[in-house]
């Protein structure tokens, strides 16, 4: 039976973690290593690995960095970030992971999604959309490279094609709420669920377990993620790598 999950999502840049407002100002937050060494202790569900420039500047994923954290980690690893071939996305498996994660290279050539199914299992394939809430009209908008690039795609459309071609799991991540941790989009969670059936996440907002309990009585088992929630601690976002669940997971 399917149960809710709680993932932290840790951004990678230049081989650190960094943390994001808006898909602007990062900060700098410490050593995935060593953030990977305490979530091994705190029982995490899962937890997902981002390389936010792999894309923009066209990097290839830092396979070294990622054989490092699978080989400290005690619990099940999602890597997304450069990932633009069925190859590469089965190194990543091999090398530990136990998914992978994919955007700007799903929406620029929709097919890859099922080759990457083929070679790794559909479980593994994740697809990531970064969305914005339009301003002037209802709905939302997907974007990639960090935000910058606006795609004409819908996005009810566009996950339920991922899904047909073999996604095993969606991941929506607001950009208005990331790293506001005024809590989750909550009609954007609703939407998505009410178009698939398939596993989702939901990313971008969490700012204390309230926010995630109020996404999981809204819409369901779904996975709720988080970035900031477990990098800050108290009003002056003090860098605390930290980790609690909701007491009442579906």
């Amino acid at each position: 039976m399917l149960r809710s999950r709680v993932i932290p999502c840790l951004l990678l840049r230049d081989g650190g973690l960094v943390k994001t407002r808006h898909f602007k100002d990062a900060k700098y937050v410490g050593d995935p290593l060593n953030a990977v060494k305490i979530f091994n202790e705190k029982g995490v569900d899962e937890l997902m690995l981002l390389d936010i420039d792999a894309t923009a500047k066209q990097h290839t994923p830092n396979f070294e960095l990622i054989r490092s954290i699978a080989v400290e980690s005690r619990m099940p690893l999602c890597y997304g970030g450069g990932i633009t071939t069925a190859a590469q996305a089965a190194r990543v498996i091999s090398l530990g992971f136990e998914k992978i994660s994919i955007s700007a290279a799903a929406l620029e050539r929709p097919a890859l999604i099922g080759e990457m199914a083929e070679a790794v299992g559909s479980q593994s394939v994740v697809v990531t959309l970064d969305v914005r809430k339009n301003t002037l009209f209802s709905g939302y908008t997907v974007y990639t490279h960090n935000g910058r690039d606006k795609r004409k795609v819908d996005l009810l459309e566009f996950c339920q094609q991922a899904v047909s071609l073999g996604a095993g799991e969606i991941v929506i991540n607001s950009i208005d709420r990331d790293g506001a941790m005024s809590g989750y989009d909550l009609e954007l969670a609703k939407r998505v669920r009410a178009s698939i059936t398939s596993p989702l996440s939901i990313l971008g907002g969490a700012g204390q377990i309230g926010h995630m309990q109020d996404l999981i009585d809204t819409v369901g088992v779904v996975g709720a993620a988080a970035g900031s929630m477990f990098v800050f601690k108290g009003p002056y976002r003090a860098v605390l790598i930290s980790y609690t669940r909701p007491t009442r997971l579906m």
